[in-house]
């Protein structure tokens, strides 16, 4: 029964495809309300006046609040690190005084059916003094910047290399001295432009009132008991008055990772009404008012030897975190963290400025903070090799950390665990062709021919969410021979109920069909840390994996009580217990005996797994349109529990990354005004558009871990971009195209070069 490496089709998708999983839209609890809210049109101004009254005679409505009718609704919660060094920043939950982004919520009416609701919303009058909008990062630092907050700085909190926090950006290393000295030195400007998570379901809460004053709120999240603790909190609750259930979820990609406005609205109506209140947000609302992901203007300076050894390098971003600071104000703190990459970098000096804008907050995205250093490092290096006539795979395979290095310190704060950075580079070199590709471009620029480009990345992330977060799991052995595996992590469509279920059954020895996973409810699962940062298997999969070796412990103490024995003479095997001259006893006989169970808490370090991509384009010269011809991604993730379900992670990030590289971007106008709204508009890929994607993986244990899995969710989003972006570069003989690699800015490019 090896159980950990199996291709294991996955559990959930029957139902999932079958249609009969129930997501929050599909449930029916009598006597819901349905919300709908009324959002600011504007993107900053003074809020001078908020009329509901008509909308309470509209056939179907059963209320409508503003701010004034709710006194003494609590702000949303947000992570205690988002909430700046130099002081908080209220994130109401419906506007009082002052709107500061387009679709902020204003008012909510709650009616019978959503179309009642939405008539009632479009009753309520809204009078708002217009104020002076910034949308650009760049411009809200000026001296004479329009101010979200008055007599405040759009600066709310610098972080600097190492994880800290400072109230200024003068701490850390300038490299001054370096950068003075180096032979060569090149200097980058780029953008991470503001894009849309674009789940399949977007966010939605349904909310019913408890008789203990208390709550009970389906919603479609990622860490279900970090929702009922901040919600609990906000309300003056006790954590068990708040029942959190997660249940089918359509995709998150870090945008459900928090408590958010309308949350915060449900809790207070729910208890106010006394009736079930549900808020599911539609595309309009997600593409209007719904988090951003990434963000970042970076600058950089890259110094090395004249042989290419790296001396120096230096990382200012300008992180645009939204109207708000909500989880999105940490994602740049990982940024400057992960800011060195694969590379032995001797000096470094990462410093991430979270700037406020008349946007809504940006949020975690697929990646959080490890695409956009990735995406700065590798570029650099490509404009370091152009610099020197060097090819960019020499280049780095000159500087990686080399395998004997490890456990390796970085300048930036992390200690990376384990890895063999040159074999993924190799491994992709060699799936891509990469000579022969060099050959045809030579070939193509001396007799004619569409430009071919090949761009390589190679990138470090860390997986595991912050240092050192926990995660529970408990393995409980029931009389009837099933097992049952409780775990804080909770899927939002990564395939938890399958590849949990083969490490227990691979830790306990038994078929996988008895292990049943219960996961996404406060009241079955105590407590947990969630799904985000690449950390299921790893941490979630480590605290099952020692539960379960911690009831088989329990198991042998029990078995040797028993039969009269000695607990070093019991053995176990494929779910029975033995001992010489003594009775066998399978965990299903001691289980009937007295309840059989084991919890941990699972607390490893960090894991950084990494890879090496290689990207093959072709440009048409008159259309600036971009070919993906060929698409290598070697990934290392330690130990695969389950092939097919990494398989899927990766097809689906690299999908993800090739979206942000080629096509999308959360546009607004210069009043904030988003250019999308529907799926009409903003140019997601379709499967016709995704190239041909070959995966190849490395294995490298995690250390740390007890069957050696690293993080495997995020690595498309990171090593895509970057390749991308070189491919194009190296097609076109320029330094520099920003993302997304749209037909005009490519054309563009092309005439410039």
């Amino acid at each position: 029964m090896r159980h950990i490496g199996d291709r294991v089709q996955r559990r959930e998708d029957a139902d999932l495809l079958t249609g009969r999983a129930r997501t929050v839209a599909d449930l029916d609890v009598p006597g819901t309300l349905e919300l709908a809210f009324v959002r600011s049109e504007v993107a900053h101004g003074r809020l001078t006046g908020v009329d509901v009254s008509a909308a309470a005679g509209v056939p179907g409505v059963t209320g409508a609040w503003s701010a004034t009718e709710l006194p003494g609704l609590p702000p949303t919660p947000v992570p205690a690190a988002s909430r700046g060094a130099i002081g908080g920043y209220d994130y109401p939950a419906l506007a009082a005084d002052r709107v500061r982004y387009v679709g902020q919520p204003i008012a909510v009416v709650a009616a019978g059916s959503r179309a009642s609701a939405e008539d009632g919303a479009r009753a309520v009058v809204v009078d708002v003094e217009p104020l002076p909008a910034v949308v650009d990062a760049r411009d809200a630092v000026a001296e004479d910047a329009p101010r979200l907050w008055d007599g405040r700085d759009n600066v709310v909190q610098v972080h600097v290399a190492g994880g800290g926090s400072v109230g200024d950006d003068d701490a850390g290393d300038d490299l001054t001295d370096v950068f003075a000295a180096a032979p060569v030195v090149v200097e980058g400007s780029f953008r991470q432009q503001r894009v849309l998570p674009t789940s399949l379901e977007g966010r939605a809460v349904l909310v019913r009132p408890e008789d203990d004053g208390g709550v009970t709120m389906w919603v479609s999240h990622q860490a279900p008991h970090s929702l009922r603790g901040a919600l609990a909190g906000a309300f003056g609750l006790a954590e068990g008055q708040v029942r959190v259930v997660v249940p089918a979820t359509g995709g998150a990609f870090g945008a459900k990772s928090q408590a958010y406005p309308e949350y915060v609205v449900a809790v207070a109506l729910a208890r106010v009404t006394g009736r079930p209140v549900r808020w599911v947000e539609d595309r309009i609302e997600a593409m209007t008012a719904a988090p951003r992901g990434r963000g970042q203007w970076q600058s950089t300076r890259l110094a090395a030897d004249a042989e290419g050894h790296l001396l120096g390098y230096s990382l200012d971003v300008l992180a645009d975190i939204g109207a708000y600071p909500h989880t999105g104000a940490q994602v740049p703190m990982f940024t400057a963290a992960m800011s060195t990459g694969a590379y032995r970098t001797p000096r470094v000096s990462a410093t991430a400025r979270c700037v406020l804008s008349n946007v809504p907050p940006t949020s975690a995205y697929r990646g959080a903070g490890r695409p956009e250093a990735a995406y700065a490092i590798e570029r650099s290096m490509d404009l370091l090799a152009r610099r020197l006539g060097m090819d960019p795979a020499e280049l780095r395979r000159r500087n990686f950390i080399r395998p004997g290095d490890f456990p390796h310190p970085t300048p930036s704060g992390r200690t990376y665990d384990s890895g063999d950075y040159g074999a993924a580079l190799d491994k992709a070199l060699a799936e891509v062709g990469y000579a022969q590709v060099r050959a045809e471009q030579a070939r193509r620029r001396t007799s004619g021919g569409a430009p071919l480009g090949i761009g390589l990345a190679t990138y470090v992330e860390r997986s595991g969410a912050a240092p050192f977060s926990f995660e529970f799991g408990a393995v409980q052995a029931c009389a009837d021979g099933t097992v049952v595996a409780r775990t804080g992590s909770q899927s939002t469509g990564q395939g938890h109920l399958t590849s949990f279920a083969q490490v227990v059954a691979a830790a306990l020895d038994v078929d996988l069909d008895v292990v049943r996973v219960v996961q996404g409810d406060t009241a079955q699962v105590p407590e947990g840390f969630g799904s985000f940062g690449s950390r299921s298997m790893q941490v979630g999969g480590g605290a099952l994996w020692h539960a379960a070796e911690d009831l088989l412990a329990s198991a042998r103490r029990r078995f040797a009580a028993h039969r009269g024995v000695e607990e070093d003479a019991v053995t176990y095997r494929a779910g029975v217990l033995a001992a010489p001259d003594a009775e066998p006893m399978t965990l299903a006989d001691l289980a009937a005996t007295d309840p059989l169970c084991a919890e941990h808490r699972f607390t490893p370090p960090q894991a950084f797994p990494y890879g090496a991509y290689a990207a093959v384009v072709e440009i048409d010269p008159d259309l600036g349109t971009v070919t993906v011809r060929q698409l290598v991604a070697v990934d290392d993730y330690g130990v695969v529990v389950n092939p097919l379900v990494v398989e899927g992670q990766g097809h689906g990030s690299v999908a993800q990354g090739l979206g942000q590289a080629l096509t999308e971007e959360a546009v607004v106008d210069a009043d904030g005004h988003p250019a999308a709204t529907s799926l009409l508009d903003h140019l997601l890929l379709t499967a016709k558009d995704v190239p041909p994607v070959t995966l190849v993986e490395t294995a490298v244990p995690n250390p740390n871990q007890p069957f050696g899995a690293k993080g495997a969710g995020e690595a498309g989003c990171i090593g895509v971009p970057p390749a991308l972006v070189n491919a194009v570069c190296d097609a076109l003989d320029v330094d520099h195209v920003d993302m997304p690699l749209t037909p005009e800015r490519v054309w563009r490019a092309m005439r410039r070069s």
